[in-house]
Formats: structure tokens, C-alpha cells, sequence
């Protein structure tokens, strides 16, 4: 049996054993099935034809060949109401499969790409929620008779926007969340993300509310068939409570059995689908999600999220300093990675734009260690994240020029990216537990990208897998990979995101202070590591981080970053030996053992927009 067959089947038991522990959830499971067993079984059941009338046996009390007595017109009750449960189920499964089929697709698209497709959707949804639902279900009767199909068909398309509305706005809380970005640095499609990822999200939720519409379905129907709009031949439960009230006065107890089944039936579905929710866990919260952004402009010369060509002139709305401000190393012509003139701006709400990046260039070779440094908000996460593409659609990025291995990244549509991402470029982050999914085994993220970027067959991912999380010194890959993140200390999940960044062998890693929630054993052993890696498949690496000492033990040059600008560029030794500019003196002061005291920092020079 494979790894992946034995982690599934784990995890179903998780799950049944989780739904059993719920006693509410088991009794009403118990009533539900019982019910579905003997509406299934009905033919076999039914002590009586349900549509034999004999006028000399009506309002019948329960007797041997009549259980539940029978009704105003001689028919036997239980045969009628075993029938009649198949109809209601029949009639909520049609319901909650039409509702799902519209609600679904369409919620998961527009809370994950937003855009011009969460307009269009969120109006049509709207314009559904504003019909008359039963003026439209009596034009639907009218036109298309009393069956089955049509009518349900017809209320799960007019209940889809209950269930859109639910999973966009699911979606959406978490569409942010960093295992998303994760995904999309691992090269899998946004198809993939959304239906691997956002899915299992949304499942819970979406369980809940379906068992409210199939309660609401078989509430509807029977209604329907209480008010005469249904077949008369057909059985149902709300046929019968319609016959029970015509002989009320004679006979009120007839209304009892009808009523029993259908509140019965409703209220079990309620309590087990929020049962089956609380053992999916979809009570659990993120952990962390990047904020929301203003909403950008429109400017020609840039492009949201993606970096086109850039002026090269000294534009301080593009730049904020003059060229010259920021020495640079020259980048060799071989070099694995270029970046010139790199600017990142967000648009503020009154029109103006934030310069966050301003004029960033730098290089790393093949087999070198590049270190971008500097203080907290300095830029250099959004100096990465602009390299790897992954800013958000609001995000205004330029560059003067971006190639990886030769291949220019400026204008590069997001698909030739999502190629990229994986195999030539990938990111470790910093923060281990809110980049792995909670939903999946360490053994599902490792291969999932494995199979997908490399085309091969799941053994041979699970082999790959195994030997990676052995190399990053992982004691037991066998059990790690059957391990879900939480079950994980947060040097093994950054050990883990390790192996995941270089499972496919990309050229350039960039990792985003990897060492930053670990304590300093584990903190030396992944930077040992990351080095080793690095060594051994001979790929540049960028290790973003505030830490000299960091610096000063892995790095072969270092790039000092302060407000969005490179401000000092040189090989490690020649920095440490003379650093030459006034913010580099000062990172040095602030770090180094037997320094002069720190005085107070320069005032921050004025910047333009």
C-alpha cells in the first residue's frame, strides 16, 4: 500500500473518530439513516399499496394490517409516508446538487481572482436573491407540470446564491494566507491552489449550509404538495399532512405522522451536518494573513504585480534617489539573476503613489550567496517577493531590467511564471507553521509539486520526498511525511520547507529570514544546512535577513538595504572591513562585540512620493 493510500485512510478514521466523539451528532446520524434505509426500502417495507383507496376503511385507528391507521381516503399512512420519504429525499438531493453546481465554481473563481469575474457573478447571484421565489415556482408548474425535476431544479438554482455568497466570502478570508503563496511558489497552477487548497477550505462551510437547503428543500416540496401543486398520484408527506388537515375535525391525530417525518428528517440533517463541519475543522483560524492594500491607479508605465521596463532616468517618483546614491556591484554578463533599477509603489487612496522600492539593483551568480540586508520595512521582502512575482495585484513594480538564467521575468505573464516558480527560482519563508497547509500531510505538499513540475509517477515522489527530508536531517522522514504541520516543532516545518524549496532543483532560492521564529541551535543548524544546499546543487542563493552576524558567516557579498534602497553593495569581507556608508557603520555598531555606544539615528531624508 502507498504512503498516500495510508495517510488518506489515516486521516478518514481522524475524521470518523472526530463525528463518533459528537453525541449529538451520532443520534441524529442514526435517526437520518434509518430514515434513508427505510424510504430506500420502502417497495419491500410498505405493508399496503400507498395509492390503493378502499372508502369503507378511511380514518381507520392503527390496527395489525394498518400500523398508523389510514387517512381520509383509505389509504394506509406508513406505506404512504415510506413512499413519500423517497420523494422528499429525491426532491433535497436534486436541490443541493443544483444549488452546489451553481454556487460552487462560481464562489471559488470570484473569491480567488476577484477582479471583473467576482462583479459579473456577484451581480447575476444578486439578481437571483431579488426574484420571487414562489411566483417563479408557480410559472414553473404552470409551464412544465407538477414534476419532480423542474420544480427542484428550478428552487436549487434560486437558493445557488446562499451557497456562492458563503464560499466566496470563505475564499476570500484566506486567500491571503501564506500557504497560498507557498503553492504559487511551488509552480501549481492557480486550478490546482484552488480546488487542492481553497476547496477543502470552503467544504465544511459548505456542508453546514447544504444541510439547511436539503432541509429547506423537503420543507418546500412538502409545502408544494400541501397546497395542491403536486402530483396527487404521487406520495408524499406533504400530501398527507394535506389530507390530515381536510379531516382535522374528524381525525386531528393524522397529523402528527406526516408532521413527525418532516420535522423529524430536517432537524437530523441540521445537527449532522454541523457534526460532519466540527470533524472537518472548520472551526480552525489562520494564523497569519498579509494585509489588505489600498486599491492602485492606473499608470501605463507599470504594471500590478508584474515588472515592465522602467525609465531609467532619475524620475524621483520612480526612484526617490539618484542613481549614484546606490553604489552596485557591475553584474557580469553570466550572472544567474539581474535586477536594475527595480521599483515597487502602492497607490495611496487620495491618488498619490508610496514608493516602498526605489531603484534596486543587484546580481547573484551561479554558486553564490548574496545577503540583503537591512532594518524591518526596509524593503527587502518586497524587493524578493517583486523577483519571484508574487506581490499583489495592486502592488505598481518597474525595473529596468529582470532575467533569471538569461530570461527576461519584466512583462512575463503570470502562467510563464507559475512555469518558473518551482524549477528555476524558490522561496523558503520565514515564517515555517503559516506556510504549510493545515489541511495536508507534509507527504502531500512534498510531492503534489514534485509530480506536477517534474512529470513523475508518485512513487518516485514519494522516494524523492523521503530522501530530501533525510538530507535536511529530518530523523524520520517515514513519519513526518504521515505528519500533519501542527504535529511538527518549528525547526522540523522549516527543515520540511527546505526540502520542499529544493525538491525540484531550481537555480536561484531566496530565503526570507529563515531563521527568524527558530531558537539559535536550530537557527545555526538551517543556515548550515541552506549552505550545504546550496553548495551542493550550486544555485544562488539570496538570504534576506537583518542579522550581520547571519551575514558574516554564509555570504559571499551583501547588499545593505535602508527605505527601499540599496544604499551599499560589496563582497562580505570588504563591507565588514570598511563599510562606507553612515547606516552600514551603524547596522555594524549595533552588532559587533566591543563597539562604541549607539548614538541616535539620522533623521530619514525626505523622499517624494
Amino acid at each position: 500500500m502507498s504512503a498516500d493510500v495510508t495517510v488518506g485512510a489515516g486521516l478518514t478514521f481522524r475524521r470518523a473518530r472526530a463525528f463518533l466523539s459528537n453525541p449529538m451528532g451520532v443520534v441524529a446520524g442514526g435517526v437520518l439513516l434509518s430514515i434513508v434505509v427505510a424510504s430506500l426500502l420502502a417497495p419491500l417495507l410498505a405493508p399496503q399499496d400507498p395509492n390503493l383507496v378502499v372508502l369503507s376503511e378511511a380514518l381507520r385507528p392503527p390496527s395489525g394490517d394498518h400500523p398508523l391507521g389510514t387517512d381520509g381516503n383509505g389509504r394506509d399512512i406508513l406505506s404512504r409516508l415510506l413512499h413519500g420519504g423517497r420523494v422528499s429525499l429525491q426532491a433535497g438531493t436534486i436541490m443541493v446538487v443544483t444549488a452546489i453546481l451553481c454556487g460552487v465554481p462560481a464562489g471559488l473563481l470570484a473569491g480567488y481572482h476577484a477582479k471583473w469575474f467576482d462583479g459579473l457573478s456577484s451581480w447575476v447571484f444578486n439578481m437571483l436573491m431579488s426574484l420571487p421565489e414562489i411566483l417563479i415556482i408557480i410559472v414553473v408548474i404552470a409551464s412544465l407540470g407538477s414534476g419532480l425535476a423542474p420544480t427542484m431544479i428550478t428552487l436549487g438554482v434560486l437558493a445557488s446564491p446562499d451557497i456562492f455568497r458563503l464560499t466566496r466570502a470563505a475564499v476570500i478570508a484566506v486567500r491571503e494566507e501564506l500557504y497560498f503563496d507557498a503553492a504559487r511558489v511551488a509552480g501549481l497552477s492557480d486550478l490546482r491552489i484552488i480546488f487542492r487548497h481553497v476547496l477543502s477550505v470552503v467544504l465544511g462551510p459548505v456542508l453546514v449550509r447544504s444541510s439547511f437547503i436539503f432541509g429547506m428543500a423537503i420543507i418546500v416540496q412538502s409545502g408544494l404538495e400541501f397546497l395542491g401543486f403536486g402530483d396527487p398520484e404521487r406520495p408524499s408527506w406533504g400530501g398527507e399532512l394535506s389530507n390530515a388537515f381536510q379531516n382535522f375535525h374528524r381525525a386531528p391525530e393524522l397529523v402528527v405522522a406526516p408532521g413527525v417525518a418532516i420535522g423529524l428528517t430536517v432537524m437530523a440533517l441540521v445537527l449532522v451536518g454541523a457534526a460532519l463541519a466540527d470533524s472537518l475543522g472548520t472551526g480552525r483560524r489562520s494564523r497569519a494573513r498579509r494585509a489588505t492594500l489600498p486599491p492602485a491607479t492606473d499608470d501605463p508605465t507599470v504594471t500590478r504585480g508584474q515588472p515592465v521596463d522602467a525609465p531609467t532616468t532619475d524620475d524621483p517618483t520612480t526612484t526617490g534617489h539618484p542613481t549614484a546614491s546606490t553604489p552596485t556591484t557591475a553584474a557580469p554578463p553570466d550572472a544567474l539573476l539581474r535586477v536594475e533599477n527595480l521599483a515597487v509603489r502602492y497607490a495611496a487612496e487620495d491618488g498619490s503613489a508610496k514608493t516602498v522600492v526605489r531603484d534596486v539593483s543587484l546580481h547573484v551568480a551561479r554558486g553564490e550567496v548574496l545577503g540583503l540586508v537591512g532594518e524591518s520595512g526596509s524593503g527587502k521582502s518586497q524587493t524578493s517577493f517583486a523577483i519571484l512575482g508574487l506581490l499583489p495585484p495592486d502592488a505598481l513594480v518597474s525595473a529596468g531590467h529582470l532575467s533569471l538564467g538569461g530570461r527576461s521575468l519584466v512583462g512575463l505573464p503570470e502562467r510563464e511564471m507559475q512555469k518558473l516558480r518551482g524549477q528555476k527560482m524558490a522561496y523558503v519563508p520565514q515564517e515555517p507553521m503559516s506556510n504549510l497547509d493545515p489541511s495536508f500531510t507534509v507527504g502531500a505538499q512534498l510531492t503534489t509539486p514534485m509530480r506536477r513540475k517534474l512529470r513523475i509517477s508518485r512513487k518516485e515522489a514519494t522516494d524523492r520526498a523521503l530522501h530530501l527530508l533525510e538530507r535536511v536531517g529530518i530523523p524520520d522522514p517515514a513519519r513526518t511525511m504521515a505528519a500533519y504541520p501542527h504535529q511538527l516543532s518549528g525547526g522540523m516545518a522549516q527543515r520540511v520547507l527546505i526540502a520542499g524549496a529544493v525538491s525540484c532543483d531550481p537555480e536561484l532560492l531566496i530565503a526570507d529570514e529563515p531563521t527568524t521564529a527558530l531558537d539559535v541551535t536550530v537557527q545555526a543548524e538551517v543556515l548550515t544546512l541552506l549552505r550545504d544546499l546550496q553548495r551542493e546543487r550550486d544555485m544562488g542563493l539570496i538570504l534576506v535577513t537583518h542579522n550581520l552576524g547571519v551575514v558574516a558567516d554564509i555570504c559571499d557579498r551583501v547588499a545593505v538595504m535602508r527605505d527601499g534602497l540599496v544604499v551599499e553593495q560589496r563582497p562580505v569581507a570588504d563591507l565588514f572591513a570598511d563599510p562606507r556608508h553612515e547606516y552600514t557603520r551603524m547596522l555594524l555598531d549595533s552588532t559587533l562585540d566591543d563597539a562604541p555606544p549607539r548614538g541616535a539615528r539620522a533623521a530619514r531624508p525626505e523622499v517624494s512620493p
